[in-house]
């Protein structure tokens, strides 16, 4: 039976005033602390404007927040992919044309 090794290593994370202790890899642990910065941020943000928060209340806000940052983003840029798309092909179809022109002589 082979044995497995598990790479991943507990990272500790500050969220307000809580610590967590959350497993990854080596190579995820600075975009884990990168995220739960983020995080902490939002947290504190939405509780300095909310009254009375409770953390997990504070939580799902902002989870409903980057959330919706996110969402926000990814329809950005699949729309800026549509529009890089559109730009290609009509690249290619003026490209083709002037081709087609340029063959026009030779093949009379």
């Amino acid at each position: 039976m082979a044995e497995t090794t598990n790479t991943s290593e507990p990272v500790a994370l500050r969220l307000i005033d809580r610590e967590f202790l959350i497993a990854c890899a080596p190579d995820e642990r600075e975009g884990l602390l990168d995220a739960a910065s983020y995080l902490d941020r939002k947290m504190r943000e939405l509780r300095a404007n909310a009254k009375a928060p409770g953390f997990d209340r504070l939580a799902v806000l902002a989870a409903i927040s980057v959330t919706h940052e996110y969402l926000a983003l990814r329809k950005q840029h699949d729309g800026n992919d549509h529009n890089v798309t559109d730009a290609i092909v009509a690249l290619r179809r003026k490209l083709e044309a002037a081709l087609d022109a340029q063959a026009e002589p030779l093949l009379k």
